[in-house]
This record gives C-alpha cells, structure tokens and sequence, in this order.
C-alpha cells in the first residue's frame, strides 16, 4: 500500500493483488482518543473496482492478551500482512465498512477479541444499496460516537444517508485510534480529516 499527500488530499492505495492478505493496507492515527467523539473527513473513491470494501475503525486497542498488547504500537510487526483476520481476531473496536462492493452497504461491527472472528459482530440495521460512491464522487462524512450509540451523516452534492446505530449487546467500546483499512485493489482519497473530543 501506498499514501500519497496531494494538494487535494491524502491518497491511500492497497496492493493490486484481490485476495492477497499482503495487499491489503491500513494507516493508523498517532493519537488515541478517550470516550465520545466526533471524527469528520471528506471521502473519494479513486477506483472503478466492483468488489471489497473501506473500512474506517474507531477507538481500536488490542485484545491484551498474548503479544497482542493494548498499545497497537506495540505489536505492529505482527501487522506487516494487514490479514483482515488479525484485526477481528484481536482488536477492541467498532468498525464501518462502507463503498463496499457489489452489495453497497454500509455496516456496523464491534469485534469481540478471541472469541468467534467475525461471527455474530454486526450491530443492526444494515444499510443497503447506497448509491453513493461513484468514481471521483466527493462524499463528506460526520461520524458521532456518544456512549452506546453511533450516528453517521454522508452527504455529497447530490444526495445524502443518515445512519444510526445501538450497541445494546456488547461492551462498550471507550478508547483506542482511529484507522482507515483499504482491502486489496481498492484506492481512496481523504481530506480535512478531523476528529473532536468532548471539552
């Protein structure tokens, strides 16, 4: 994977290479951020690709357990083939995936480290058929993070979606960085990326 920063913004590629766990790339914040948020950036698909998805995580913190320590930082090595299985395998987070490809959801997951992988993670409703994420298109993203519950507003010059979502059947997620995954052969481009805390 490759980050590139543009006059127009911060472009991230992944590798060529669909299902190549190699190819996938995720870039972390510095900065890890305690309890409510509010993360903000504007999103533009650079690829023509018609399958995998992006990720954005929030407040992610590894499992503890084993060398998986609770400062990401500190089992990077670990992540040099950024398999989407070692994150859910051992990461505290929410996670949303969205310009995800043929279906055009957007979802909702909070992975239970070592436990059950993916299995039972999804956090209701799913949103489908989005419509949003054409090639070139600039899509502005509000995401709140308030206690249990996730609100994200994705607007652009020609229509916009609001999602809500309730964590009422797993722990709260309380602290940890943000990160941006881009699977294998997908391309985006971030700009006026922020993130706000309470106070």
């Amino acid at each position: 994977g490759t980050v590139r920063n543009t006059p127009e913004g911060m472009e991230l590629r992944a590798g060529p290479e669909f299902r190549n766990n190699a190819h996938h790339m995720v870039l972390w914040t510095k900065d890890s951020f305690r309890s409510d948020l509010k993360i903000e950036y504007e999103f533009t698909r650079l690829d023509a690709e018609n399958r995998a998805v992006n990720i954005i995580y929030i407040q992610a913190t590894g499992s503890g357990k084993g060398p998986y320590a609770t400062d990401l930082a500190e089992w990077a090595p670990l992540r040099e083939k950024p398999a989407m299985s070692i994150y859910f395998d051992h990461l505290h987070t929410y996670h949303i995936s969205y310009a995800a490809f043929p279906q055009d959801y957007i979802r909702l997951r909070r992975y239970m480290p070592e436990q059950q992988g993916l299995d039972n993670t999804d956090i209701l409703p799913e949103y489908k058929g989005v419509g949003m994420f054409g090639t070139g298109v600039a899509n502005r993203f509000t995401i709140v993070k308030r206690g249990q519950e996730i609100a994200l507003r994705i607007a652009n010059a020609e229509k916009e979606i609001f999602c809500h979502w309730r964590n009422d059947k797993f722990p709260p997620v309380e602290e940890g960085r943000i990160g941006l995954r881009l699977m294998f052969t997908r391309a985006s481009r971030y700009k006026d990326f922020r993130v706000a805390v309470p106070g």
